[in-house]
């Protein structure tokens, strides 16, 4: 298979486990052997078939540095998988624009150096998807960097609740532009969002009548305490909604993030609380504490989505990706059921879905 040329946007913990794994996962053959992949194989590609070519941050521990070693540079945090050899992907200066916050101003250190044509780097380095992992409240930045992907030709991933994806002034550009684009706002693999949605539809399924329900998060990190300050409200908004699809009735559903715990660093605890009636309307409540580890959730989802987006322009398919959207994000184009977008995602595959 030919080479998947990716860009990433945003050199954080989440990238740092992104970079990692496809080092992780280089040598393995067997599906049996990909413990914590839902997929070594997409569509025949496989995570050795990834080739990062630029990257972009404004931090002045990572300005500079090949991206084997910026990703390990602070203020990062999350956990060491594996060795990395040297990428030759220097991470460049990019915009800063509202990528910083004002409670992150105290930890990231903004680099000096003149902001790069991130338009003409991407060109001369033939990247083909741009990954936007930058900060939650970075929307003017997550905007400017979709322009940056459109200029340059190529197609954008947008991991962040910014409405790229699913804002029809910026599908329609993308349709022009014959380029592919999925988001908004990256589904975690075991994350708060996806077990809530698997915890009610089991409960509706069995007969039982949700009547409230919660979700809350507590995490460490920068993406945490940039939430903590600039997206509480707009995540608790994308995350309910994105839940209250798992159940076929109305309840009252809230799910979001709420606090940040510096000591808890690059981990995340979230806790659940669900009260219903089951049969003869006897009283059920649940309460249940999920931890783990926040970059690397998002590492087997974001494999999916990037190889699904190579598999769109070899097939030169453009605009929003619907199936993908759907299947990997809270807040796609159209919303639709867990196993609706699991069955489109998979058609999408075998090319029986046409985005």
């Amino acid at each position: 298979m030919t080479k998947i040329k990716v860009a990433l946007v945003g050199v954080g913990n989440c990238a740092s486990a992104l970079v990692q794994g496809t080092c992780y996962y280089r040598n393995m053959e067997e599906e049996a052997d990909a413990i914590g992949l839902k997929r070594l194989f997409l569509g025949g590609y496989h995570p050795r078939d990834f080739e990062f070519v630029s990257a972009f941050d404004i931090e002045a521990r990572k300005v500079g540095k090949d991206l084997s070693e910026a990703i390990f540079s602070p203020p990062n945090i999350t956990l060491r998988l594996t060795d990395v050899p040297r990428l030759d992907a220097p991470v460049l200066k990019g915009q800063v624009l509202d990528g910083v916050g004002e409670y992150l101003k105290n930890v990231v250190t903004i680099d000096a150096s003149p902001t790069v044509d991130v338009a003409q780097k991407l060109k001369e380095n033939d990247a083909e998807i741009v990954v936007s992992l930058l900060p939650s409240g970075a929307r003017k930045a997550s905007a400017w960097y979709a322009k940056e992907a459109l200029k340059a030709g190529c197609a954008y991933v947008n991991a962040t609740p910014a409405f790229i994806a699913s804002d029809a002034a910026w599908v329609k550009s993308f349709e022009k532009a014959r380029l592919p684009i999925v988001g908004d706002d990256l589904v975690d693999q075991v994350g708060a969002t996806i077990l809530h949605k698997v915890l009610l539809k089991t409960l509706a399924d069995r007969g039982v009548r949700v009547s409230e329900t919660y979700q809350l998060d507590v995490g460490g990190g920068t993406e945490s305490l940039d939430t903590l300050e600039r997206t509480r409200e707009v995540k608790r908004i994308l995350k309910t909604k994105s839940v209250e699809t798992a159940l076929p009735y109305k309840a009252s559903v809230i799910a979001g993030s709420t606090d940040y715990v510096d000591f808890l660093e690059n981990r995340r605890d979230s806790y659940f609380w669900i009260q219903g009636l089951f049969f003869g309307r006897t009283p059920l409540q649940l309460d249940l504490r999920l931890s783990s580890v926040d970059a690397p959730n998002a590492g087997s989802i974001m494999f999916d989505v990037i190889r699904a987006v190579k598999i769109a322009l070899d097939r030169g398919i453009a605009g929003p990706l619907l199936s993908v959207s759907a299947y990997a994000f809270k807040r796609p184009p159209q919303a639709m059921s867990l196993e609706k977008a699991e069955g489109m995602f998979e058609g999408f595959i075998r090319g029986e879905v046409e985005r």
